[in-house]
């Protein structure tokens, strides 16, 4: 992920991911001036400083004024493993359009994970995996995906040469099978998309795709990044609950010293202050 040093250089560039797929980066529309201007309803360019821009992003992102981030969006192209892309396409807000398995005939082309990444079931989440294999047991398992790819995409083509429609001989090729994909997507619903998937919950395949999308987006919005890390990504919401806790345990004046050492400015510190302790 290296080597691209401007986002006109990024346009048309790919990243590859895992084995066999990529993230390539199609269209970018807009930058964090069209935050600006959309916040600000005006045209005007360089009428602020890049310091007021950027307090201003961060103000907009960390109030929760999502509005004017949808002005930025981004189109790319995606080769995925169609578990990932199930994953992904559950995110409802963008514009897609993938390969029609219906009118195309699929390429043989797996998601095969190394015996090194095959994770053992973990015995606490349902949800995930955790932790390697036994080297035997990892050796042998990467075997068996790999032949029944194979067994499975030989049964495809037999179908096809049988004359069975493309729609039904589709349904033989498991979900390790590679697929294609146009996603158009605003900026404010790419962040939420990459705050769940950078996340260290997130399964490793999509998260992923998600680091290499986060290394274009990086590129073209830096302020609106940076302040994405810092509230968002890096962040963590409170409940009642752990607010009286956090309380409990700290003075204001406490947080007050710690915040302003920290280099927050007196109207940040005050922010902070009503947001915690709910002083005025």
């Amino acid at each position: 992920m290296q080597g691209m040093e401007t986002l006109a250089d990024s346009v048309g560039t790919r990243l590859e991911v895992l084995d066999k797929g990529f993230v390539r980066l199609v269209d970018v529309m807009g930058d964090d001036a069209r935050i600006v201007q959309a916040a600000r309803v005006s045209y005007g360019e360089g009428t602020k400083t890049v310091r007021e821009d950027a307090a201003l992003i961060d103000y907009l992102l960390r109030h929760k004024h999502t509005s004017p981030f949808e002005m930025v969006e981004f189109t790319f192209h995606i080769k995925a493993p169609i578990f990932v892309i199930r994953q992904w396409f559950r995110h409802r807000t963008a514009s897609v359009n993938e390969i029609s398995a219906r009118y195309s005939v699929m390429k043989d082309e797996f998601f095969l994970p190394s015996p090194a990444d095959l994770r053992a079931q973990s015995k606490n989440n349902k949800q995930v995996g955790e932790g390697g294999l036994p080297d035997l047991a990892a050796g042998q398992a990467h075997d068996l995906i790999a032949q029944s790819q194979q067994q499975a995409y030989q049964e495809y083509q037999t179908l096809l040469e049988l004359g069975v429609a493309r729609e039904l001989a589709r349904e033989v090729l498991p979900v390790g099978l590679y697929s294609e994909f146009y996603w158009k997507q605003n900026l404010h619903n790419l962040l939420h998309f990459l705050r769940l998937r950078l996340d260290w919950h997130a399964q490793a395949e999509i998260r992923a795709y998600a680091e290499a999308i986060a290394h274009f987006v990086k590129q073209a919005v830096p302020l609106t990044w940076e302040s994405f890390e810092e509230h968002l990504l890096g962040g963590a919401s409170l409940s009642r609950t752990e607010l009286e806790v956090v309380r409990h345990l700290l003075e204001p004046n406490q947080v007050s010293q710690a915040l302003s050492a920290a280099g927050f400015s007196k109207s940040r510190v005050q922010e902070a202050l009503t947001k915690i302790f709910g002083q005025s």
